[in-house]
Order: C-alpha cells, then structure tokens, then sequence
C-alpha cells in the first residue's frame, strides 16, 4: 500500500514527464533536507519507498519519532540530478504533511502522559489519507482508534436513532460481529451512559459533554462496571486537554491532532 501510494504522489506531480529533464542530461548530485523550524519527524517509511522506486539513496540524520529544530539536517540525498529535482515537491510535501501531524500530537501527548491517559486518533482524515494520516499520529505518540466502520462497532448517535430496541440490537450485534471486536456507543448525557453500561457496551463516548458530568458516568462506571473503558471526545483543544485528564477517563480521542496541525517548514539544498 505504501509503494502505491507513493507512486501516486509521483504521478500526480511528474505526469506524462519532467520538461526540465528534456533539456540536458542528468549528472550526479547530492542533497540535504534541512529544518527550517522546530518538530518530530514523520514520513521516513514513505520517503524510504520513494527512494527506491527512483534509485535515491538516503542517509537519516534524524528519524521517526525525533525531534528536530531549525537548522537541523533531516537526511542527506544522493542520485542523478534528474531524480531529486523530479522528487524534490514529493518528498517534502510527504515529510512535512507527516511531521506536522506528528508534531501536534506529541503535544497533546506530552500533556497527557503523567495522567496515563491514552490520546487516540478519530477517522476525521483527509479522503484516501487515512492510512498515511494515522500513521503520523501514531509516530506522535498517538493509539489508532477504528482504521474504518469494519474493526470496531461504535453506535453513534445518528446509529441511536434508527434503533427502536437497543437490548435486542445488541444482542443480535453480539451474535453477528466477531468474537474479538468491541462495542463502542456514543453517550451524550449521564442516563444514556447508565443505558449504554446496562446493555453491554464495552466502551463509552462521552460527546461534547461537560467535565463535571464525565465525572459522575466515571464515578459510576468504577462502582458498577469497572471493566468498561471510557473515553472522552468532542471539541477537546491544547487549552482544555489538561482538565479532561483529570476526570478519571481511560482515553481521549482529538481530531484536531490531524486537521488542526499547521505545517511546519523544510526545504531541500542542493550541495
């Protein structure tokens, strides 16, 4: 999957042919990668595949998961001038894409963490960027939640409205969907999460709720069924992360990780 997304991007930026490669021949060259701000590095495995479909050798100075500040060599290139100034935009369009995301995210981690709070992703990606998406919030520190509707059941509230029976739709959910998977439903108010523990559920979604009332479905859910996993989702920003992770949830789930990251800036030098 990852080679072809790769040639994708490839595709979408060198078409039918480079017109600067029609002009001379190639010779060798070099490049570096160079960070123009601070942030963590994402996107080496992509930048990895497109080095091999177009014979470009990289030299990582810094890798997934590192940080780095301005002035900061990333990677260092190596291949025909043809090949790095045809891949130039890619790479850096991927690299940084990816390390925005990754930089973002390992704040929210950062705040989190004496909190033992899991900070998960959400599938608010950009189409066909989900795979690519999610990979940068995990290099951040992030858990994947569902990759798609096939690996988790969750029960929103648009899903709530079109079930007359909620007991009866679980029991049949139970009886149909792998052994393995969870059931997730979305609450927005105390009594529905006091119905959604009854019915089953294995996780509970506290949506757009105040804190003050996570803390009595917390406080609820430890006294009753302490085996259920709560999780906290809606609107949760930089400023409020902190105090979400004081009411007792099991994890909290950030859109914004991924389409509130701004990008950072790198450029490539030819040597």
């Amino acid at each position: 999957m990852i080679e072809e997304f790769v040639r994708n991007v490839l595709f979408e930026d060198i078409g039918r042919g480079d017109l600067y490669s029609l002009v001379e021949p190639a010779v060798e060259a070099s490049a570096s990668i160079i960070a123009k701000s601070s942030g963590v590095v994402a996107g080496q495995i992509y930048l990895n595949a497109l080095a091999k479909i177009k014979d470009i050798d990289i030299l990582w100075l810094k890798s997934d998961g590192d940080n780095f500040v301005a002035g900061d060599i990333i990677a260092k290139l190596s291949a025909d001038s043809h090949a790095l100034l045809q891949t130039e935009r890619s790479m850096l369009d991927m690299l940084l894409h990816a390390s925005s995301i990754a930089t973002l995210t390992a704040k929210y981690v950062k705040v989190l963490q004496p909190y033992n709070i899991k900070l998960l992703d959400t599938r608010k990606t950009r189409p066909l960027l989900r795979g690519f998406e999610k990979y940068a919030t995990r290099t951040g520190g992030a858990i994947n939640h569902r990759m798609g509707l096939d690996d988790c059941l969750m029960l929103k509230d648009t899903h709530l409205k079109t079930i007359n029976n909620l007991d009866e739709y679980m029991k049949h959910a139970r009886a149909k969907i792998p052994f393995t998977c969870k059931i997730e439903i979305e609450i927005e108010d105390f009594d529905m999460a006091k119905r959604a523990m009854s019915v089953g559920a294995d996780i509970i979604m506290c949506d757009n709720m105040a804190i003050k009332e996570i803390k009595k479905v917390v406080e609820f859910k430890n006294k009753n069924y302490p085996h259920i996993l709560i999780e906290a989702s809606g609107n949760i920003t930089l400023d409020t992360l902190e105090d979400y992770a004081q009411s007792g949830i099991d994890a909290l789930s950030a859109g914004s990780i991924v389409h509130q990251a701004n990008w950072l800036d790198m450029s490539m030098k030819m040597n």
